[in-house]
């Protein structure tokens, strides 16, 4: 059976202590009430379709430094529509499931799961700074199924013994949501496979909490032996801050190419004003587009679908605007394909 409920990292469940960082002390600190969440923003919740059903099946939790980058008195914020668990997630819709991408079939290993050729993507932890209501990976069964298991070795065995795999994907989950220390002991142990020649991190940390991105962080990354590809996650610019320039900024500054991915999201981001804001404003803190997705088909996600023409003529739309490197590819995942494929 699968849990949809994300287990909070170990690590993050001890007191704290004058030697924890910053980035820790401010995740305990995260909001995980949707009463407490609308209270600050001055917003009514028994006006705005809060389900306790949801929300106990995938927990709320937010940073409050994301917090307050959503408008006051705004129940249609873009920002908070992308957290706020809503009745709306609790309608069984024909077509949606629990494994939308195909990560089951695709598993290769505990925590390992092999898609496309050459890559091998690792599911670090079940753990988020933020939990996304459309995360496609909302049901995935975490507790079994985390390559960080047993310090690595069956990841780090399964990737030394193909010698195909030269491109290694942190995912989850958040990588980094983990400790400096555990990802360091992870690179440490694949440092010595020659086959390895890329290192990509998935994450949404620098973005939802840009505190995580500090000197030990930047210290393991900057040590690292292969090029390093950041993938960020950002659907709205307004998710830019000074403070996530700030981040992104030093994730340059360690070395690392920053893309940004984003998911087509009906009330969030539908638009070619919303879309050109976001390319706009993430390659003023340093990010390239990378990939817009359509929506992931996920149980708990169908509100925000968007259909594909609607999708297709949204990225017409954005290109008639934007110089070509501004404007991402529309993609879909769909099981079983060699690669992402182009809408």
């Amino acid at each position: 059976m699968i849990t949809a409920v994300t287990p909070t990292a170990p690590a993050l469940q001890t007191p704290s202590t004058p030697q924890s960082p910053r980035w820790q002390q401010l995740w305990r600190e995260a909001v995980r009430d949707p009463r407490e969440l609308l209270a600050l923003l001055g917003l009514d919740p028994d006006a705005m379709g809060v389900s306790a059903d949801a929300a106990t099946q995938f927990p709320l939790r937010v940073p409050r430094g994301f917090v307050a980058r959503m408008r006051h008195g705004d129940p249609a914020d873009p920002l908070l529509r992308q957290v706020l668990p809503l009745d709306a997630e609790m309608q069984p819709m024909p077509g949606f499931s629990l494994d939308a991408v195909g990560d089951g079939a695709a598993r290769t290993g505990h925590g390992v799961i092999q898609k496309y050729r050459g890559r091998a993507l690792l599911v670090a932890t079940g753990s988020c700074a933020i939990n996304c209501r459309y995360c496609f990976r909302r049901h995935f069964p975490y507790a079994e199924e985390t390559a960080a298991a047993a310090g690595w070795r069956e990841a780090v065995a399964l990737i030394g013994a193909d010698a195909s795999v030269d491109e290694v994907i942190l995912s989850g989950g958040d990588p980094l949501s983990l400790a400096t220390s555990k990802l360091a002991e992870l690179t440490g142990a694949l440092a010595g496979f020659s086959h390895i020649r890329r290192l990509r991190i998935h994450t949404r940390l620098p973005v939802v909490l840009p505190e995580r991105v500090d000197d030990a962080l930047l210290d393991w990354l900057a040590g690292l032996p292969w090029p390093l590809t950041v993938v960020l996650h950002a659907n709205h610019a307004n998710e830019f801050d000074p403070s996530v320039d700030a981040a992104m900024a030093r994730l340059r500054q360690a070395g690392a190419t920053l893309l940004n991915q984003a998911v087509l999201l009906r009330g969030v981001n539908d638009s070619v004003d919303a879309l050109a804001a976001l390319s706009e404003r993430g390659f003023e803190a340093g990010v390239l587009p990378y990939y817009l997705h359509q929506l992931d088909r996920v149980q708990g996600a169908a509100h925000f679908e968007i259909d594909d023409d609607r999708a297709r003529a949204l990225h017409a739309g954005l290109a008639a605007r934007l110089s070509g490197y501004l404007v991402p590819r529309l993609v879909r995942e769909v099981p079983g394909d060699s690669g992402k494929r182009p809408l």
